[in-house]
């Protein structure tokens, strides 16, 4: 018997099957962003690869300011004048700021251990 050998990488994908393209994360965990629209800023504790959230979300965004579903997506403990919260924003919507300095938000001692070079330190996580 014959072993049929795996595609090569520089094959295309089987019919029927597509696959987004994926820009890098420009972002990290730890990392201070702005919005570039609106005006929060915050702390990025995780990054999804595309669009992770529910369809309902997604369509309640304007059309006309709607990102791509594929690009990478950020988690953050956002600010503004008024209160801190969760926010779920687009790559291209976001800016570095960490020039403006830290980010004053509840949960970021639970998730992050300081601030050096204008990031903060994600915390370790113990676990048995």
């Amino acid at each position: 018997m014959t072993a049929k050998a795996p595609p090569a990488y520089h094959e295309s994908p089987p019919p029927g099957v597509v696959a987004p393209l994926i820009e890098r994360a420009r972002f990290a965990p730890g990392d201070i962003v702005r919005h570039r629209m609106f005006d929060f800023r915050g702390v990025i504790f995780d990054v999804d690869p595309v669009f992770a959230n529910s369809d309902e979300w997604y369509e309640a965004i304007p059309e006309d300011i709607r990102p791509a579903k594929e690009q990478p997506y950020y988690h953050l403990l956002a600010e503004n004048e008024e209160s801190s919260y969760i926010a779920y924003v687009s790559q291209q919507n976001l800016v570095g700021d960490a020039e403006h300095g830290p980010v004053d938000h509840p949960q970021i001692d639970a998730m992050f251990d300081g601030i050096e070079r204008g990031r903060y330190r994600v915390r370790a996580i113990h676990r048995h």
